[in-house]
């Protein structure tokens, strides 16, 4: 059996990992860390863990794991961005313990190491072999996943050229569960607002992915009027994100749907469809479902998961079942809210 451990067990992420474990038939659960809840029992937070005969610990388990290699086998960082590098700069984590961080600290390569560790960028089907053989994994973002499995086959077959633009709608648990002026109900119902234009985040994390496949893609010092334009949305519903990327591409649809078969054969959880997809078809499960449309020279790719699953915490098991070489689906044969 897998021994795991979390770090930051009362966020949204942190809960979806929680609930994934729980019933994972080759994982035991050690311990769940949080200073705010140490002592209180999981279902506290999580309402739907009630059942589960789990309190949160307090700062006694990072002695254990400082010293003790067999205490547990994997670490999961579940803490707000920028916490995951103060929390390994301050904290000794034995180096036979490997560590998934869910939090966009080491995403980037300039920034993939600390105290020694040096962290895989965690996107399964970009990086397979790499992830097989790491010690510690930069689970992706949520935006970065869902656009980065729509154009990666693109980018494969040296297809990305000039601009591309895109949007993303995404669900009120992408903004974590601390509340802010956008995340109550009353703002998010019957309400959608574009945030980040242009410059989210995730930005960097996807054109270093790409750059890997089409290595002309984009770069910063040079392309200052092309690369992947993107406006995030904010929606009035809780989880999912739905993309649409427009590109230039003169091939024909099923030329395009021929490459993005072939180059998604061997993946777990990424579909390609013929039909239109829809944001039900991913959520509460750890799949990606792109689809294409195409008028003229534009091709529009659309794709779309659930940003605490795939895009979080599902990828986060997914790259953990790759660590200790099981089966990817392992415990996340998860089934959508259809209904």
């Amino acid at each position: 059996m897998i021994k795991a451990g979390i770090i930051g067990g009362a966020g949204y992420t942190g809960g979806e990992l929680m609930r994934i474990l729980v019933n994972h038939p080759q994982t035991d659960i050690i311990f769940i860390h949080s200073k705010s809840n140490t002592g209180n029992s999981v279902g506290a937070v999580h309402a739907d863990l009630l059942d589960e005969d789990i309190v949160f610990a307090g700062d006694e388990v990072l002695e254990k794991i400082a010293v003790e290699k067999d205490f547990i086998d994997v670490l999961f960082l579940c803490m707000g961005h920028g916490d995951s590098k103060n929390f390994l700069s301050e904290n000794e984590v034995h180096a036979d313990i490997k560590i998934i961080d869910l939090a966009n600290d080491f995403r980037l390569e300039k920034d993939a190491a600390c105290k020694g560790r040096t962290f895989v960028y965690g996107l399964p089907e970009l990086n397979l072999e790499a992830i097989k053989t790491a010690n510690n994994i930069a689970n992706p973002g949520c935006f970065a996943t869902s656009i980065q499995l729509g154009l990666l086959p693109l980018a494969k077959n040296n297809l990305l050229s000039g601009n591309v633009y895109t949007t993303g709608i995404t669900g009120s648990t992408g903004a974590g569960q601390s509340l802010s002026a956008t995340s109550h109900f009353s703002w998010r119902a019957n309400n959608i607002q574009a945030y980040k234009t242009l410059t989210h985040q995730h930005l960097q994390e996807i054109y270093q992915s790409l750059n890997q496949l089409q290595p002309d893609f984009y770069n910063a010092a040079t392309d200052t009027t092309k690369g992947l334009h993107f406006v995030p949305w904010r929606g009035d519903f809780t989880r999912g994100i739905f993309i649409s990327s427009t590109v230039d591409c003169d091939l024909e649809l099923k030329e395009v749907l021929a490459l993005y078969k072939d180059f998604y054969k061997e993946a777990a959880f990424t579909f390609v469809s013929e039909k239109s997809i829809f944001l039900k078809q991913v959520v509460n499960t750890n799949k990606c479902i792109i689809s294409m449309e195409k008028a003229g020279s534009k091709l529009v790719v659309h794709s779309a998961t659930d940003n605490l699953l795939k895009g979080a915490s599902g990828q986060a098991v997914q790259n953990m079942n790759i660590l200790f070489g099981l089966d990817q689906r392992t415990g996340l044969k998860l089934k959508a809210n259809y209904f």
